[in-house]
């Protein structure tokens, strides 16, 4: 029954309150009865000093004397019905009381004992009476001139009505302690019910995302940080749902571009097991397998690279570096393959350009898979021009990849960075290309921005910043760039 919140609140908010409340009920019952004793101590006290006056510097000698006169004192006291006045004698025994009732004289009185010994002849006591009632009493001790003890006079008062008082005032406070508890717990429990339910209905439901059930939803209830919590539950099954489906068609697709090579590689094999083919057909043959082969294994390098972004472990290699080196590179690699699709691939090539701080393979890797997707996406042709200056205002070099091919919907166009996304089905292509060349970039410190139109073009431009020595310090105190050798690599070069 009490788990988990509620179990918390117990024990860290309702026990201390209830602490709490115990200990102001017992400090005010203490105080209370502090100040009905004092009280009581005062008013005996007072009257102890009055028959210390009256009888000061007393002359006779005779107890006698002075148990007549104090008599006489205690049955014209003006306070007589408030409290008992005993008049004792000098052997401690109660020889009159103020009450009028038959005197015990057997009676013990421990404060005349106490009050023979003391300095001022003065003592107090609380005890119980022969009544088994509750009292106070102060006795003072009359001495003669001489200094000898003639007897004493006694003040008692009960401490019946005080009590009763103390009582009826810790019971009230006793009462209001109650009702103090009642509204924290019912109180407590409004509020651990507001946070309870809620919260079992996001476990409910994160289970069932959990389990795959991306269409399971919070409603919110509060507009606080449950409801904001349940906002981004929903948020976040959103999202899974959303990257479920382009998980499933990336897979898909993944699965479609192995197998279109798979099988022109497994059909051309065949072709030339089973019979000798004539040299252009072995050639034909031979050469459909070379380049479905650089295929697949560029899809697989592909693959492996973004799943080393995807677990932080794509590292590289930076140095100063040439870029229009690796640009010249890049458009060499895929000159040949504009030519034989009737497309015109520009570049003039600047004559002087800062270096850039750079792993070079990986930079090369982004140009080749921007001209790729250029080149895929422009008909026969269509224009492809390669722009490359200093941004003196920005301190950045800029490379521009614009074609007049079919462009990106604008709907498309924010997400076709992302992850699995592409935005033209018709096309081949993984759909990670752009997302792992704008990692490379960002690694880089550097920007890669498109911008597109339907049936117009597209353009891609991308930002590095120019070598300057400071990168080299930074490099040294960053674990992205940290040199190391790529062994996967280093067997063989393929981009994408």
């Amino acid at each position: 029954m009490f788990k988990g919140i509620t179990k918390r609140w117990i024990i860290n908010t309702f026990s201390v309150i209830l602490a709490i409340i115990i200990l102001l009920i017992v400090c005010l019952s203490i105080t209370v009865k502090s100040l009905y004793y004092n009280n009581i101590e005062r008013n005996l006290t007072n009257c102890s000093a009055e028959i210390s006056k009256v009888f000061e510097n007393y002359q006779s000698d005779s107890t006698t004397n002075f148990l007549n006169a104090a008599t006489d004192y205690a049955q014209n006291f003006e306070y007589k019905y408030n409290m008992e006045v005993q008049v004792i004698n000098a052997s401690g025994r109660i020889a009159f009381t103020s009450t009028g009732y038959d005197m015990d004289e057997e009676q013990i009185v421990p404060d005349f004992e106490k009050a023979l010994s003391s300095d001022g002849g003065f003592a107090q006591w609380i005890g119980k009476a022969p009544s088994n009632e509750k009292v106070m009493a102060v006795t003072q001790v009359i001495k003669n001139s001489e200094g000898t003890a003639l007897g004493a006079v006694r003040y008692v008062s009960s401490l019946s009505a005080a009590n009763f008082n103390i009582f009826i005032i810790t019971l009230i406070a006793v009462f209001v302690g109650l009702i103090i508890i009642f509204c924290v717990a019912l109180s407590g429990n409004f509020f651990i019910r507001s946070i309870v339910k809620p919260v079992r209905e996001m476990s409910e439901t994160s289970k069932r995302i959990a389990q795959g059930d991306f269409n399971a939803t919070l409603d919110k209830m509060y507009d606080d940080e449950i409801g904001d919590l349940c906002d981004s539950i929903n948020d976040m099954a959103h999202e899974l749902d959303a990257s479920e489906k382009l998980k499933n068609d990336f897979i898909s697709r993944v699965s479609h571009e192995l197998r279109t090579p798979l099988t022109a590689i497994k059909g051309w094999a065949e072709t030339m097991q089973y019979g000798v083919p004539d040299r252009i057909t072995l050639e034909k043959g031979m050469s459909v397998i070379v380049k479905e082969s650089s295929r697949l294994t560029s899809m697989v390098e592909e693959l492996l690279d973004f799943s080393k972004l995807q677990s932080g472990r794509l590292t590289l290699q930076m140095e100063r570096m040439d870029i229009l080196a690796e640009i010249d590179e890049a458009i060499y690699m895929l000159k040949e393959r504009a030519i034989s699709e009737g497309k015109h691939l520009l570049y003039d090539e600047p004559e002087n350009m800062p270096a850039v701080y750079g792993d070079k393979n990986r930079l090369k890797q982004v140009f080749i898979n921007v001209l790729d997707n250029a080149l895929k996406y422009t008909v026969k042709g269509g224009m492809i021009g390669v722009q490359v200056y200093h941004d003196f205002k920005e301190d950045m070099i800029k490379i521009i990849v614009a074609d007049n091919g079919c462009g990106i919907d604008p709907e498309d166009l924010p997400k076709v960075k992302d992850k699995f996304y592409k935005a033209n089905q018709k096309i081949s292509g993984s759909g990670i290309g752009l997302a792992l060349a704008n990692e490379i970039i960002a690694l880089h410190k550097g920007t890669l921005d498109i911008e597109s139109s339907l049936e117009v073009g597209t353009t891609v431009t991308i930002s590095l910043p120019i070598y300057k020595e400071t990168n080299l310090l930074n490099s040294q105190e960053s674990n992205i760039v940290e040199p190391v050798i790529d062994t996967e690599k280093d067997s063989e070069q393929n981009y994408k």
